[in-house]
């Protein structure tokens, strides 16, 4: 919107960088250009006021598929004014000198235009395709068909504007054909879902069979081993056994030979003692058969103190002596017969 002042006798307008005015004086144009600023009396002055920067016209159109199922068409059309002066003569972009408004919604008009073209294009594009066909290819042909035909259309070079993008946002059934059609892509959803749930469980089983498996194999493991050490202890045992056994038996044995060699050792010392007291009392009778009368008589006294203790007073008398003689000379004929 241009933005115009009131002075006495003229008036003053100033234009945005984005519009191109074009002023006409007496019906011929006498100035034109974007951003323009100028005075004029409203007695023999028209304005004109075109848009010249990019607008975004969003639409929302409603078709048939060749199988007879509605569609909606859901974009955006962007497109700018390239011949100001041509659109012009063609649509009323004349400006209210009093308040510098647009006395028409000319782009309006211009969209209204834009707007059916493309829906004609978008209509003529889909009536020939079946649904699933649409819906598969998606967005990107329709789009294509939009920019190609607006491109390429008369009226809109006749009224000197150009698309510079086209977007088609979404292509869409109804809610209960989409329903319909996105019920058996659900369903094998749902089945891959249920098998992925199968084969977890499945794994899940293999897994805790697995588990069990080698816990048996554990225990199986541990009670073989456990059998081998009681075996292994029972061995250690018996064999602890036997060597206290086989040490026992050689203590016993040493203790035998020991109580041997002292029975030999007491043996020959009782038959050495044995026999010294037989060469003493050998070699004594021998003494005593070679010794005379007089010395057995002494010999014979002397055993005889030796015997009856200390006495006060001793009678000797000849039969006292005979016994004691005659016990001498006994053995002193023993002697002799032992040494023939």
């Amino acid at each position: 919107m241009a933005e115009i002042k009131t002075y006495p006798l003229l008036r003053h307008l100033r234009a945005e960088p984005t519009v191109h005015v074009q002023r006409f004086r007496g019906g011929k144009p006498v100035r034109a250009g974007n951003g323009l600023a100028f005075w004029f009396r409203t007695t023999n002055t028209t304005v004109t006021e075109v848009p010249v920067d990019d607008r975004e016209l969003p639409f929302l159109f409603r078709a048939r598929s060749r199988d007879f199922q509605e569609l909606t068409v859901q974009g955006a059309i962007t497109y700018r004014v390239t011949d100001p002066a041509l659109v012009a003569a063609r649509i009323d972009f004349t400006l209210d000198l009093a308040t510098g408004r647009l006395n028409e919604n000319p782009m309006e008009q211009v969209a209204g235009l834009l707007t059916q073209l493309a829906q004609q294009f978008v209509t003529d594009e889909l009536v020939g395709m079946d649904l699933r066909r649409i819906l598969q290819d998606g967005v990107a042909p329709i789009r294509d068909r939009i920019g190609i035909g607006l491109a390429g259309e008369a009226a809109v070079r006749d009224l000197g504007l150009e698309v510079v993008a086209v977007r088609v946002a979404d292509v869409a059934p109804t809610a209960e054909v989409e329903q319909a059609l996105q019920r058996p892509a659900r369903e094998v959803i749902q089945q891959e879902a249920d098998g992925a749930t199968f084969q977890r469980r499945a794994l899940a089983v293999q897994n805790e069979r697995a588990i069990a498996e080698n816990e048996l194999q554990n225990r199986v493991e541990l009670a073989r081993q456990q059998e081998e050490l009681v075996r292994q202890e029972g061995q250690n045992r018996r064999q602890t056994a036997e060597e206290e056994a086989a040490a026992a038996l050689v203590e016993a044995q040493a203790a035998d030979e020991r109580g041997r060699l002292e029975l030999d050792r007491r043996a020959a010392t009782i038959d050495a003692v044995e026999a010294a007291k037989l060469r003493a009392e050998t070699e004594r009778t021998r003494i005593q058969a070679e010794a005379g009368p007089q010395v057995l008589l002494a010999l014979a006294l002397q055993q005889l103190a030796g015997e009856i203790g200390k006495v006060e007073h001793l009678t000797i008398t000849p039969d006292l002596l005979q016994p004691l003689l005659g016990g001498l000379a006994a053995a002193g004929d023993a002697t002799r017969r032992t040494e023939g």
